[in-house]
């Protein structure tokens, strides 16, 4: 008995629903009706024989089976993508502008691009980081491309990843007992420093904002010296840094990372950033 194939469009159909968790903003998103798009995930579990969302009249959901192939049919698009651009020879057109949070980009993107660069060799990636509520406003204008973090729920963008939001100290240092609590945050506009500061004062925690910088770099350099806690994605986390117990302090929601595109994007520039995006998807795991 013959394994199924899979059609490209069909997954890239999946993707945009599973990743919207909606048929109409995965229709919007695909520049096609609500009802095609429903056809084509109606085609796709029918050729393989399982159903990939459960819905109902108010949410949808990935069903087990269709968790399963998320990440699958992500690789095979960003697969097929990439083989159409290189087979079209036209990678020396490739130029990317890109804007993310500084965590990830001093953290993540340099492997990545390290990874991608035979694949790629001649592309042109101008990357800014920092706050990505401030680097959204320039969307269309300055980037092509913005990685930005959100509070879980959101539905804006393409979900990357979800991300754990944790406290954090010096590995060697317990400044979390230190009373007023010294923390080290973002600026105002950061939601991390929202968080933080909203957290203690319910809990009645008494706390004293000790560092400011908009640079994530300077902030983690300042735990790590034991001079203060702060906050941060867990799979950021250092060996000079620990995890703060939940008893200490209070428990922070989930984060999610999405990805946000200039309208009218080349195919070729598209298929760098999802492939970009995939694989921080997949080192944020």
């Amino acid at each position: 008995m013959s394994l199924p194939s899979l059609d490209p469009d069909l997954l890239r159909s999946f993707v945009a629903v599973a990743d919207n968790l909606s048929f109409t903003r995965a229709a919007h998103r695909l520049n096609r009706t609500q009802a095609a798009v429903s056809a084509q995930i109606r085609r796709l579990e029918q050729r393989l024989d399982t159903r990939l969302f459960v819905r109902s009249t108010v949410h949808v959901q990935l069903s087990e089976q269709g968790n399963m192939l998320l990440a699958d049919a992500r690789r095979m698009l960003s697969l097929h993508d990439a083989a159409v651009a290189r087979l079209a020879g036209r990678s020396a057109e490739i130029h990317l502008r890109l804007a993310l949070m500084e965590d990830y980009g001093t953290k993540h993107l340099p492997h990545i691009l390290a990874e991608m660069s035979e694949e790629f060799p001649t592309a042109r990636i101008d990357v800014e980081v920092g706050l990505t509520s401030r680097l959204l406003k320039h969307l269309g204008r300055s980037f092509d491309a913005v990685i930005a973090m959100h509070a879980a729920g959101s539905s804006d963008g393409m979900l990357i990843c979800r991300e754990k939001a944790i406290w954090v100290a010096a590995a060697d240092r317990h400044v979390e007992y230190v009373d007023p609590l010294p923390v080290a945050l973002s600026n105002p506009d950061c939601l991390f420093r929202n968080w933080a500061s909203s957290l203690l004062d319910e809990a009645r925690r008494p706390w004293r904002l000790a560092y400011v910088s908009p640079s994530f770099t300077a902030v983690e350099a300042i735990v790590e010296r034991g001079l203060a806690v702060s906050v941060m994605k867990a799979s950021l986390v250092s060996a000079r840094l620990r995890q703060v117990s939940s008893t200490c302090l209070p428990a922070l929601p989930d984060a999610e990372i999405r990805l946000h595109l200039a309208a009218g994007l080349d195919r070729e520039v598209l298929v760098l950033t999802n492939q970009i995006a995939r694989r921080l998807g997949e080192m944020a795991q």
